[in-house]
C-alpha cells in the first residue's frame, strides 16, 4: 500500500502536489502578509486533511494503490538516520484520515489557544514556539518508542506545546474554551487539566503496559519543551511575561476601539524617548524597557503593556512620585501621579 516518492505515477504525483499546495499556500500567505500564523496553520491542516480524505475515496474506488506520504510520517526505529530527521516536523502536517476527531481536536486547540497566544508573542515568536512544541512531541515519541516501527503523525505535540507555552508566559489570561461549558477560562486551569489528563493516560499505557495508538508521550513532550523554552523565545517580545490584563480580546467592540486609538496614536519615533525628550537623564535600568517601548509599540495593547511595565519600575524624575499610565483617545500616556506637569509623555 505504501510507496516512495520515486515510485509515484502521474496520478499519485499530481495528488501529492495538490497536498503540498494545500498545506504550504496558507503558511506562505501568512508569512508574506504577516497574517495570523495560528489561523493559517488551522487552514493548512484542514486542507491537507481533506486531500488525505480524497485519497481515501480514490483508494476505495481502486484508482490509487499507494500511500502518498510514507516518507513524511515519523517512524521511531528509523529516526536515528539523518534522512528521517525531516519527519520530526513533516509528521505534524499529516493526520489519520479515518479519524476526523484527530485533526479537528488539534485545529480547535491551535485556533482557540494559538490565536490569543500569538497576540502575546507576535508572529515570529509564535511560529518558533509552535515548531518547538511539534519537535518536542516527536522527540518524546521516539525516546519512549525507540525500537518501534509504528509510525506517528499529527499536530498534537504542537497543540499541547501551545498549552505549555501559554502556561509559562501568561497563566492568568482568560480565553474562550469548551471546558465543561463554552466560556472564558484562565489558561492556568485549562493547561493544567490537559496536562494532568495526559499524565494519567500516559501512565495507564506505559505503567500498565497497555498498547495505544495515541501518542500521549508526544503530547507531554511538546507541552514540556515549549513550557521550558517559552521564556527564552519570548525575551524582548511585545508583551512582558506574566502581565495580568485579562488576556487579549477578539470582540468586535474592542477591536474597533483599538483601531480608532491606533489611528490617533503619535509616532513615538517622532517624539523621542520619555526621559530624554523632556530633558531628563534616562536611568540605566530603564534603557532596555524604553528601547522595547520605542521599537515594539505600534499597537495600542503593546504600547500600553510596555508603559505599564515602565510605570512599575520607575518614578517621576522631577519629584520622585510614582508614574502612572493614563489611557486617552490618542493612546496611553505616562505621567507623574502627583503633578502631570512634572512628567507627561508623549
Amino acid at each position: 500500500m505504501a510507496a516512495k516518492f520515486t515510485e509515484f505515477g502521474p496520478v499519485e504525483s499530481s495528488l501529492f502536489v495538490v497536498w503540498l499546495v494545500a498545506v504550504f499556500w496558507p503558511l506562505i500567505y501568512s508569512y508574506r502578509h504577516k497574517t495570523s500564523f495560528a489561523l493559517s496553520m488551522t487552514v493548512a491542516l484542514l486542507l491537507g486533511y481533506l486531500v488525505q480524505v480524497f485519497w481515501s475515496l480514490m483508494y476505495n474506488f481502486g484508482w490509487l494503490e499507494t500511500w502518498l506520504w510514507e516518507d513524511l510520517w515519523m517512524v521511531p526505529s528509523e529516526a536515528k538516520s539523518p534522512s528521517s530527521w525531516i519527519t520530526f516536523v513533516s509528521a505534524g502536517f499529516l493526520h489519520s484520515q479515518v479519524d476526523a476527531t484527530h485533526v479537528l481536536s488539534n485545529i480547535l486547540v491551535i485556533s482557540l489557544v494559538g490565536i490569543p497566544l500569538e497576540q502575546r508573542l507576535g508572529w515570529r515568536r509564535f511560529t518558533t514556539i509552535y515548531f518547538i512544541g511539534l519537535i518536542g512531541g516527536s522527540i518524546a515519541w521516539v525516546l519512549f518508542n525507540f525500537e518501534s516501527s509504528r509510525p506517528a503523525l499529527g499536530a498534537s505535540g504542537a497543540a499541547f506545546g501551545l498549552f505549555g507555552a501559554y502556561l509559562a508566559g501568561w497563566p492568568k489570561d482568560e480565553i474562550p474554551f469548551p471546558l465543561i461549558l463554552i466560556r472564558k477560562w484562565p489558561v492556568f486551569y485549562i493547561a493544567l487539566i490537559y496536562f494532568a489528563l495526559e499524565i494519567m493516560r500516559a501512565y495507564s499505557i506505559y505503567g500498565l503496559n497497555r498498547p495505544s495508538d495515541v501518542g500521549h508521550m508526544a503530547h507531554l513532550g511538546g507541552f514540556i519543551l515549549a513550557y521550558v523554552l517559552l521564556p527564552l523565545v519570548a525575551r524582548g517580545g511585545p508583551v512582558p511575561l506574566g502581565i495580568e490584563d485579562g488576556g487579549p480580546s477578539s470582540s468586535s467592540e474592542v477591536i474597533n476601539r483599538l483601531r480608532r486609538i491606533k489611528q490617533q496614536m503619535q509616532d513615538l519615533s517622532e517624539v523621542g524617548d520619555p526621559w530624554e525628550s523632556q530633558n531628563y537623564e534616562l536611568p540605566k535600568k530603564l534603557r532596555g524597557p524604553v528601547k522595547s517601548l520605542m521599537e515594539s509599540s505600534d499597537e495600542p495593547e503593546t504600547r500600553l503593556a510596555w508603559m505599564e511595565h515602565l510605570a512599575d519600575i520607575s518614578v517621576c524624575p522631577n519629584c520622585g512620585s510614582k508614574i502612572g499610565v493614563v489611557e486617552r483617545s490618542d493612546g496611553p500616556h505616562l505621567q507623574c501621579s502627583d503633578d502631570p506637569a512634572h512628567f507627561n509623555w508623549p
